[in-house]
């Protein structure tokens, strides 16, 4: 039985992830997770003649999430947009691990026509903490795998 080894597990913080807005690339250097998925929306079918309940596929929702250190204005900016002329503003966002430990090398996905939903913080300050923080979620339209990852060098084996 062979397992993966724990050299090529992909570390968390190795990469980056990049915001394209009116044709200006800002990296997220201040971001502490990005979290993008699809969730394949299903609806059960039943048939006389099983207890099996199947699925069958209808569609697949696409968004995310992140948490980010407080220290860029790009997202207020964003809702004062909205708030003024009715319109969100629309971005693409590149996201790539590349951990040089592992073996199985680099992946990048590219999210295309995102938008931020959900709270946006306008104003914030907090006491209680050293370092501000604030998460916020978007939908995107479409993606693209722009490099894969490629099979271990190595797996360990019983």
């Amino acid at each position: 039985m062979s397992f993966l080894l724990e050299r090529d597990t992909v570390h968390g913080a190795a990469g980056s992830a990049f915001i394209t807005m009116d044709g200006k690339v800002q990296e997220l250097f201040g971001a502490k997770k990005i979290d993008a998925k699809g969730n394949i929306a299903s609806t059960d079918m039943k048939v006389i003649g099983t207890k099996r309940i199947q699925q069958k596929q209808g569609g697949m929702k696409l968004t995310g999430s992140g948490t980010m250190y407080y220290y860029t204005s790009m997202f207020v900016k964003m809702a004062a947009q909205y708030i003024r002329t009715g319109t969100m503003p629309k971005f693409n966002m590149q996201v790539t691990n590349d951990d040089e430990a592992s073996s199985v090398g680099v992946q990048t996905v590219a999210l295309y026509g995102c938008q931020i939903t959900g709270d946006i913080p306008i104003a914030l300050l907090d006491d209680s903490t050293d370092m501000l923080t604030f998460d916020f979620t978007f939908s995107f339209e479409d993606f693209e795998v722009l490099s894969e990852f490629k099979a271990p060098e190595e797996l360990g084996a019983e």
